[in-house]
């Protein structure tokens, strides 16, 4: 079984503190996904870069205020994690990594069957790429350090609701 690592919206906009929806204290998630990166390239396993991109107009905006913009650098990865040569990117305009993307296309082709999600937030798409992975029949398995989001109660309730009705292993 081949594992790829998700490395999702650890962006900008989500952890610089003067970022559109910036999820608090990020530093310990940046070192914690930095350290599931430096594991996952010692190994010789891809990470994939799942990167919120959005235009000005999208209809997201309706609900949570305008963030990770096209060709702005709030849409871009924090400099600590940015992508080296061999990584792949995704980009997405919705909460599923998998939603409008050639994600699973470039997963099969990889021959990755197992998924490990690392990210923000927690309760979007974190959670909406575990669903589309499930339903794909990927295995599926977060740390708890690995994920964040600024709302600490839906945080705990994705991780549960993964866990419990998703069947992903949550460390």
């Amino acid at each position: 079984m081949k594992k790829a690592l998700l490395v999702i919206d650890m962006l900008n906009d989500f952890l610089e503190k003067d970022g559109a929806l910036c999820i608090g204290d990020s530093k310990k998630i940046i070192q914690n996904v930095s350290s599931r990166i430096s594991e996952y390239r010692s190994n010789g396993n891809p990470i994939i870069y799942i990167m919120d991109r959005h235009l000005p107009q999208d209809a997201e905006f309706k609900m949570f205020p305008p963030h990770c913009i096209a060709g702005e650098r709030g849409a871009e990865v924090v400099d600590e994690l940015a992508p080296r040569e061999g990584d792949f990117k995704v980009y997405k305009r919705r909460y599923s990594a998998f939603f409008g993307t050639d994600l699973d296309l470039t997963l099969r082709e990889l021959g990755v069957t197992e998924l490990e999600l690392a990210g923000v937030c927690t309760q979007i798409c974190v959670l909406y790429t575990a669903a589309d992975a499930r339903m794909l029949n990927y295995n599926i398995t977060v740390r708890k350090e690995c994920v964040a989001s600024f709302d600490e109660d839906a945080h705990a309730f994705a991780l549960k609701e993964m866990e419990k009705t998703l069947g992903v292993k949550v460390l």
